[in-house]
C-alpha cells in the first residue's frame, strides 16, 4: 500500500474539521465550530468551504468584523456561492459599511443574477444608503424571482429610511 502524501492528508483533516465544525454550527456550537477551524490554520484558507464555515463561526459569534476575511476568501475560491455572498452582506452591514454589502451583493449578482434573496438583501442595504429607485428596482426583480418576498417586505425595517418617501409609497404600491 502506498502511504498517503501530505497533500492527501492535509485534505483528508480539513474535510474533517469540515464536518465537525458543520456540526458544531447546526448544534449552535459557534465557538467550538470557531476552534475546530482555528486548529487547522492556513489550511483553511486554501478551502472555499472551510473559510465560509470559519466565516459563519465568527458571524455567529457576532463578531462581523472578523469575518470578512474568511467570508471574502470564500467568495473568491467560489464566487457562485450565493450563501457567502449573503453572509458577507450581513457582515458588512452590521460592521457599518453598508456601502461594502451592497457592492458585496452586486458583484454577487454578476455571478448568479436569478438568486431573489441576493435581489431582496440588496434592495434592503439601497433603502439604508437612501437610494430609493435603486431600491425598488432591487425589490421589484426579487418578487419577480420569487413572489414569497413581497411578504417579506412589510415587516423589513431596513426599508424604514424609505417608507415615507412619497416615490417609495407610490413605487412600491405598484410592485406589491
Amino acid at each position: 500500500m502506498i502511504p498517503p502524501t501530505l497533500a492527501q492528508r492535509c485534505r483528508t483533516l480539513l474535510r474533517c474539521a469540515s464536518r465537525e465544525a458543520e456540526g458544531y454550527l447546526e448544534l449552535g456550537m459557534h465557538a467550538q465550530a470557531l476552534h475546530t477551524l482555528q486548529r487547522r490554520g492556513q489550511l483553511v484558507h486554501g478551502d472555499a468551504r472551510a473559510c465560509f464555515l470559519l466565516g459563519e463561526s465568527l458571524r455567529e459569534l457576532h463578531r462581523y468584523s472578523e469575518a470578512l476575511y474568511p467570508l471574502r476568501r470564500s467568495a473568491e475560491l467560489r464566487p457562485a456561492d450565493s450563501d457567502t455572498w449573503l453572509a458577507l452582506g450581513w457582515c458588512y452591514k452590521r460592521s457599518g459599511h453598508v456601502d461594502q454589502a451592497a457592492q458585496a451583493l452586486e458583484q454577487a449578482l454578476v455571478v448568479t443574477p436569478d438568486e431573489a434573496i441576493l435581489h431582496f438583501n440588496l434592495a434592503c442595504y439601497y433603502s439604508l444608503l437612501r437610494r430609493p429607485l435603486a431600491a425598488l428596482r432591487s425589490l421589484k426583480r426579487a418578487i419577480a424571482l420569487d413572489p414569497v418576498m413581497k411578504s417579506l417586505v412589510e415587516d423589513e425595517s431596513d426599508f424604514e429610511p424609505l417608507r415615507r418617501d412619497p416615490a417609495f409609497e407610490l413605487l412600491l404600491r405598484s410592485i406589491l
